[in-house]
């Protein structure tokens, strides 16, 4: 990959880390994260685990301090892609427990894998490409070649990328900010 790295975050086994630097540690829950980071964003809330946790790993890889590295860029020229094993499949399966009383349609809104991206793309304003991938396991070569393609051939002067998995209580997020 010709670009260039500038943050990485991995949020594995209740902790946080930033350019492999400890940032959190005994984190419980994504909503603990969130008040840890003093995030004031009510849609939060409303966001199945999926979009929780990749909205918290985008903060964690992008915040410089009080402002953002992606400050001065084009948000049109700000690509995301993102991969994941799991998806919703956590929220699918609450969701299909409430047919057998009366279906919710608030659990169903959130059960896309994509919509991780379109989070994180309101919340930040990006309007580049979008990319939700998913494998069984992250493929860093795969990823690779889409952020380059975007980056080399397709304008995008930044791109957000990595893995993001939810499954029960097991959360994997590895991301990083890659820009020219």
């Amino acid at each position: 990959m010709n670009s260039y790295i500038i943050n990485k975050v991995g949020i594995l086994a209740n902790q946080v880390s930033v350019n492999g630097d400890r940032f959190f540690s005994d984190i419980v829950s994504a909503e603990d994260l969130y008040r840890r980071l003093n995030l004031g964003y009510a849609k939060f809330f409303k966001m199945d685990t999926l979009c929780k946790w990749a909205l918290l790993g985008a903060e964690c890889v992008m915040k410089n301090g009080d402002s953002y590295v992606y400050e001065g860029l084009d948000k049109t020229k700000i690509a995301v892609v993102l991969m994941t094993n799991n998806g919703c499949m956590d929220v699918d399966k609450r969701y299909w427990e409430t047919t057998k009383t009366i279906p919710s349609p608030a659990l169903f809104v959130y059960t896309l894998p994509n919509i991780m991206l379109g989070e994180i793309c309101i919340r930040h304003g990006f309007k580049g490409e979008q990319l939700s991938l998913v494998s069984d396991t992250y493929n860093q070569e795969e990823i690779n070649f889409w952020v380059d393609d975007l980056i080399k051939n397709r304008g995008m002067a930044a791109c957000l990328m990595g893995w993001v998995d939810v499954k029960e209580d097991e959360v994997r997020v590895e991301m990083n900010w890659v820009a020219r």
